[in-house]
């Protein structure tokens, strides 16, 4: 298994995922594959000193893609939906 900073790929920032922000305060990561629920909420709280409440995940199936004539695919991914306490804030979505 992957340290703890490894886990976390990167955030997940889209039109969607800005929308629950503002909404609900729910934060999207891009997480590696194997990652459980336990470990993603230990590496949100390490990395960004902040308590976390609920971890939710899901797999993003891959998509089929071509050009021309060449087909080829998008790799699945794994995505976490945190949320955290009232009042704790990661600074990469605020920016």
């Amino acid at each position: 298994m992957p340290e703890q900073h490894q886990l976390i790929v990167g955030p997940v920032i889209t039109e969607k995922s800005s929308a629950a922000f503002q909404a609900r305060k729910e934060y999207a990561f891009r997480v590696q594959a194997q990652a459980t629920k336990p470990q993603i909420r230990a590496a949100i709280e390490a990395l960004f000193e902040v308590t976390v409440t609920d971890v939710r995940t899901l797999v993003v199936r891959a998509k089929r893609k071509s050009y021309g004539r060449y087909v080829g695919r998008r790799p699945a991914w794994k995505k976490a939906i945190v949320t955290l306490k009232e009042g704790d804030a990661i600074q990469v979505f605020e920016g």
